[in-house]
């Protein structure tokens, strides 16, 4: 007498298909929630002083390079010195209790301890200065910053994200007039304003040194 069904005979099989199942779906959700686009779009840590690029770019008028001075001399951008807000704040707000740790920082000497948002690993290589005489604008990388209350990430910083743009740099090139200007709008013409010498590296060592 037969206890179980011969149906049963299919059931490793299907536990066998299941689990492959089960396995793929999980690769995808890895490869795909915990990717930079996810984890690290939207990051904006609290700063130690509160800073408004709103405010200062915005609303004053400020240009990116008055306070990033080494952007286009340099691999970094700079964070701004304590000496540079105050060439400012010596005279406006100096005595404002939300500036007391800047004030602190240029009693001292110590600088003051603001919190990186833009970070690379250290196994990638990035140089500022190439990509502005490039003509890849400000806005590129760091989208409306103008706009932020506070710094947020808002590219995902990756290998595949950077691959894009150097495989076709074009849409992300204006004319060097243009590159700390946030609401610059390409001609609808689609002329290449940039030059055509843009062939940036798409092999390891570009990047990796």
């Amino acid at each position: 007498m037969q206890l179980f069904p011969r149906s049963l005979n299919y059931l490793p099989l299907a536990l066998a298909v299941g689990a492959a199942g089960a396995g793929v779906s999980l690769t995808w959700a890895i490869w795909y929630y915990f990717s930079p686009k996810n984890l690290q779009v939207g990051y904006a840590p609290e700063q130690p002083i509160r800073y408004s690029h709103k405010l200062h770019v915005d609303e004053l008028g400020i240009d990116c390079r008055y306070c990033h001075a080494n952007v286009e001399r340099s691999q970094e951008a700079m964070v701004p010195p304590t000496q540079t807000c105050m060439g400012c704040h010596a005279v406006v707000k100096k005595d404002s209790p939300e500036l007391a740790l800047l004030r602190d920082s240029w009693a001292t000497g110590k600088p003051v301890p603001w919190i990186r948002v833009h970070k690379l690993p250290d196994h990638a290589f990035f140089d500022h200065s190439a990509h502005l005489a490039a003509g890849v604008g400000c806005v590129s990388c760091h989208g409306r910053i103008d706009q932020m209350e506070v710094v947020r990430l808002e590219s995902p910083l990756a290998m595949g994200w950077c691959l894009e743009c150097h495989r076709d740099p074009q849409p992300n090139l204006r004319p060097k007039s243009e590159l700390t200007n946030m609401t610059w709008q390409r001609p609808e013409s689609g002329a290449e304003l940039a030059s055509a010498q843009v062939h940036p590296p798409e092999h390891c060592s570009g990047c990796h040194r």
